[in-house]
């Protein structure tokens, strides 16, 4: 197997609409509209060259899982969510790189993430 990249992430959420105005109007995502009808609550976003896809259903507790969004300037997208009353965690380094968390309405977290600050 050759990998070429990763085409989408799927995550569940206690309801489809708020992960929805979640991940387009807050994180800037775009709804897809070609999603077949599964027999599932769920949405497809595209954000950011990959998709994340949004299922209906049960929340599992956070054992520490997520999916990182690259981010150009991360403080600038601190000060944007929390402009917006989106709980985000101080930045920290690693090592080149920097990082932080916020969590969507469903409690799922999400780390940005920007290369070589």
């Amino acid at each position: 197997m050759e990998p070429l990249a990763i085409h989408h992430v799927a995550i569940n959420v206690s309801e489809v609409g708020e992960g929805v105005a979640f991940y387009t109007g807050v994180l800037g995502g775009t709804l897809r509209t070609d999603r077949p009808d599964f027999g599932i609550a769920g949405a497809w976003i595209d954000l950011g060259g990959q998709q994340v896809h949004l299922v209906e259903a049960p929340v599992p507790h956070n054992l520490g899982q997520h999916f990182a969004i690259r981010v150009g300037d991360l403080d600038a997208v601190v000060r944007e969510l929390r402009s917006k009353h989106i709980e985000v965690a101080d930045p920290m380094s690693t090592g080149a790189n920097r990082q932080t968390f916020i969590n969507d309405p469903a409690g799922n977290a999400i780390e940005l993430h920007q290369v070589g600050a």
